[in-house]
């Protein structure tokens, strides 16, 4: 018997809407239209003879066969995409002294940016990682050529990439205590995660206290998942362990956090931009919302 071939365009499809959470969010990031999504996703049903997705008015899941589409999906993107930009990898030349902030993705930056080397043979990364403010002054003292950061709310610095759903996130056991002020695990001053949450309980005239002060993101999440107190962190930061609060215990809805790149009008666009898109591409497809609502 003789399996069908995958349509690449519907298995991307089909993983975006996972990701993205639904079809509307989907045709957004992919530019079409809603109804072209659901016909690409039936289209692969009806390949597979099998139905992929669960739908009702307020939730979107994967049926038990969607669920174990979805891991080998994600391996088939990787592995075209690494393809395809194997191919073109001659148009991009040259060494990019590269920054990203600390606190995005950390457990699976190294393992993005080894992918992007492999695909990109010619192209030689200096990386740094640090945080937004001293990558930015990196930039302008042009010991950088390019930066992924986060950006102030209200500013029109760099290009906007995406803006990161940001969370208030404990130990899985962590109650709060009644009457008693917040234990908060936070970085130092400037930092816009601080600054989220600490705006977001004096709006409530809720108290608050420092419990635990770091100028690391690992070392603030390892004090959350320790049930030293509570912190907030972008989505792409969660790991197990940590559990989101929300308004039913106190905890308001945070704004998100603006992820822009800067340097890419002085930087060589042949081998900025298809770093920037190996990146956006990889660190978004980390982000489930499904998941992260269940």
């Amino acid at each position: 018997m003789r399996l069908p071939d995958l349509d690449i365009d519907a298995v991307r499809t089909f993983v975006t809407v996972m990701e993205a959470g639904g079809f509307t969010a989907a045709a957004e990031r992919l530019g079409r239209t809603q109804s072209a999504i659901s016909m690409k996703i039936k289209r692969l049903e009806e390949l597979l003879d099998r139905r992929l997705l669960d739908r009702t008015s307020r939730s979107l899941a994967p049926t038990p066969a969607g669920e174990r589409l979805l891991g080998h999906a994600r391996r088939i993107l990787a592995l075209n995409d690494e393809a395809v930009a194997h191919v073109l990898a001659p148009e991009a030349e040259g060494l990019l002294r590269f920054g990203v902030a600390d606190y995005f993705a950390p457990e699976h930056l190294p393992t993005i940016l080894a992918r992007f080397a492999k695909a990109y043979p010619r192209v030689r990364l200096d990386v740094r990682v640090g945080s937004s403010l001293e990558l930015i002054r990196g930039l302008e003292a042009e010991q950088l050529d390019l930066v992924i950061a986060k950006r102030d709310a209200g500013s029109s610095a760099g290009r906007l990439l995406w803006r990161e759903p940001a969370v208030w996130v404990a130990a899985g056991d962590w109650r709060a205590e009644p009457g008693a002020p917040v234990p908060l695990c936070l970085m130092p001053s400037p930092c816009i995660y601080r600054a989220r949450a600490v705006e977001a309980l004096d709006r409530r005239a809720r108290p608050w206290r420092t419990a635990y002060a770091s100028a690391s993101i690992a070392s603030v999440r390892a004090a959350a998942q320790a049930g030293l107190g509570v912190t907030t962190l972008g989505v792409a930061s969660l790991l197990p362990g940590l559990r989101v609060l929300g308004e039913e215990e106190g905890f308001p809805a945070l704004e998100p956090v603006d992820i822009a790149v800067f340097g890419e009008d002085k930087a060589s666009r042949a081998v900025a931009r298809p770093l920037v898109e190996f990146l956006v591409d990889a660190l978004q497809s980390l982000v489930n919302p499904v998941t992260l609502a269940a």
